[in-house]
């Protein structure tokens, strides 16, 4: 885990820091999404995602290093044969964190981190499809106003 940034320290102190991200991670592997502050969701992003990619790799190494932070079994369980396989073709990105405003007692800014829904092969192909699809039609454009042009120099 890294180590706790000078300045204020979630409400706690720097030994209370790390406990309080792990248990975010775990709630939020868990649940699938997590109703907390701004300042606790962009601090937990990274260290869930970093978690994430290491159980897209599955080896025990990586297994044993995760279990130093979740140290819930079934959670765990979850994240590895559940939650990695849906994220094994995406390359990052695997939270989407969504202000939602102020809280009722304090005003404290809240915000909705949530595991974002996996790209699918079909989704892939959709997407890679599309972008030939706008690249094509742009290559089309630029023929079009090429031959405009000629058409125009030819005329004058």
């Amino acid at each position: 885990m890294p180590r706790p940034a000078k300045g204020a320290r979630l409400g706690g102190g720097p030994h209370h820091e790390p406990l309080l991200l792990a248990g975010l991670c775990r709630e939020l592997f868990q649940y699938g999404r997590i109703t907390t502050t701004e300042a606790k969701a962009r601090r937990m992003r990274p260290l869930a995602e970093k978690l994430i990619t290491k159980a897209k790799v599955g080896d025990i190494h990586n297994r044993r290093i995760v279990r130093k932070t979740i140290t819930d079994v079934s959670v765990l369980h979850t994240l590895f044969t559940e939650i990695a396989p849906r994220y094994e073709n995406r390359p990052g990105g695997y939270t989407r964190i969504t202000k939602i405003g102020p809280r009722r007692g304090d005003n404290a800014p809240m915000a909705v981190i949530e595991l974002v829904e996996a790209l699918t092969v079909a989704q892939t192909a959709v997407g890679e499809a599309e972008g030939a699809t706008k690249r094509a039609a742009k290559d089309a454009e630029v023929a079009e106003a090429a031959a405009v042009e000629t058409t125009e120099v030819e005329t004058a």
